[in-house]
């Protein structure tokens, strides 16, 4: 199909126009003191907003000076480790638990949890007909672009769609935390069905379930999943809910929260910033470049092999010639990612168990030799290790969940950040987000027409 009606040579020529008068020279930013990304040399980022719903941390002050350390994410200001760890020892599955610290600001007692988990079971229904007018209308192996189509048709059955008063909000963001597994599920079946010519499916979810388990049920023909299997995604799901006010789809949040819109739209804006492969997309990238290794790498155990493959990619001569390690490096994090630790120890098990040691020996060395390649080829202002993203791939590949729906995974868990920090936007601000930009074109007469 042709771009917009144009051919080749036009399209081309407009091309080169955009990039011969839209690129700015990157000196300007260190000359203006602008920072890229919003964060300088060392990552730390330019302070845009205030958040009481968790907190990153991967450095302290030691006489004055930063000094990294291993990284801390806590919610509601409660140790992420902690939290899971007493999950795992109390042997119960914590997205719902985890979903009120966020969204209420404290642990709920057995009462309240219950209370909780009824609520959402109640959310949990799409409007008649739906699935068939919706979601599986212009079935497309995106599903991202498909989660946010019906995110904002959602909107339309909601007589107070525009109402942006707490109790309001808070009803549409317990209602999308509860149906995104169902559209991201339904989703992939209708893609599944209408395109690959797979057979099709629709198994409704169980009330007596949890999230996890009930997007095992939904996924798989047999509806079957192990309690281990449930529990790994369980924690997938808790890992990736919520990391500060400050990744891009959850600024989003804030922003288009700020313009005072509805919850419908502004969802849909963080589902498209959480598509791109800098951010919620990143996992499937990891596993593409895993599948390049392999097929360039004769022994994937030859460390210097292997290195050697790193390298080629670093100098942007292997797999996608970005120059990127996609999974490896953090905007904030330096020594250590704790998502990572806390998933790592769950990889190696559920690898184990489904035969699949090798891989996961592949995906460490791959881990431990590209920091100090990258320190060989590039000018390092902080240290760089494996983030969450490098591993959670792996992981939905162990759990037999289809590369489609690994970010659609994400989204279901970053929801509940999301509900959480449009809520406290508005709870707090009453301005609209508008940051400043410097201009640095240079000026130029106007041209009537018959002389240009």
């Amino acid at each position: 199909m042709e771009k917009l009606g144009l051919d080749p040579v036009e399209l081309s020529q407009l091309t080169q126009l955009c990039l011969d008068n839209s690129s700015i020279p990157k000196d300007f930013y260190d000359e203006l003191e602008v920072y890229r990304g919003l964060r300088d040399r060392y990552g730390k980022g330019v302070r845009s907003g205030l958040t009481k719903i968790s907190s990153v941390d991967a450095f302290k002050e030691v006489d004055g000076k930063r000094v990294p350390i291993d990284g801390v994410l806590c919610y509601r200001g409660i140790n992420v480790e902690d939290l899971v760890g007493g999950f795992i020892q109390d042997d119960r599955l914590g997205f719902e638990e985890t979903a009120y610290l966020l969204l209420f600001g404290r642990l709920p007692d057995e009462q309240e949890l219950d209370d909780f988990r009824s609520l959402l079971v109640r959310s949990r229904n799409l409007p008649r007909n739906f699935t068939r007018e919706v979601i599986m209308k212009a079935p497309n192996r995106d599903l991202m672009n498909c989660l946010a189509r019906s995110v904002l048709t959602l909107g339309s059955y909601d007589d107070a769609m525009n109402d942006v008063s707490i109790g309001n909000v808070l009803s549409q963001c317990l209602t999308l935390i509860s149906v995104l597994p169902m559209m991201a599920v339904y989703s992939y079946h209708a893609y599944n069905h209408y395109i690959r010519g797979k057979s099709f499916y629709i198994h409704n979810p169980r009330r007596s379930l949890s999230t996890a388990e009930n997007i095992l049920r939904m996924l798989r023909p047999d509806k079957s999943y192990t309690k281990f299997e449930a529990q790994v995604l369980d924690l997938a799901l808790i890992l990736h809910m919520e990391h500060g006010g400050g990744n891009n789809s959850t600024f989003t949040t804030h922003v288009v929260t700020s313009s005072g819109t509805d919850t419908y739209s502004t969802m849909a804006a963080a589902l498209c910033s959480l598509k791109g492969p800098k951010h919620g997309g990143a996992n499937i990238k990891v596993m593409e470049m895993m599948d390049d290794i392999r097929h360039h790498v004769t022994d994937v155990t030859d460390e210097e092999a292997l290195a050697a493959y790193i390298r080629k990619i670093v100098a942007k001569e292997a797999y996608d010639r970005t120059g990127l390690v996609y999974g490896i490096g953090h905007a904030v994090y330096s020594l250590s990612d704790p998502r990572a630790r806390v998933f790592k120890g769950f990889v190696e098990r559920l690898a184990k168990e489904k035969g699949r040691e090798k891989e996961f020996a592949m995906y460490n060395a791959v881990a431990k030799l590209t920091p100090g390649i990258l320190a060989e080829n590039r000018q390092m202002y902080k240290a760089v290790c494996a983030n969450v993203d490098f591993y959670s791939g792996f992981v939905y590949s162990l759990l037999g969940i289809p590369v489609e729906l690994y970010t659609p995974m994400f989204a279901i868990a970053r929801m509940v950040g999301w509900s959480a920090h449009r809520i406290e936007e508005l709870i707090n601000v009453d301005k609209i987000i508008r940051p400043a930009y410097v201009a640095v074109g240079t000026e130029q007469p106007y041209i009537p027409m018959d002389e240009r």
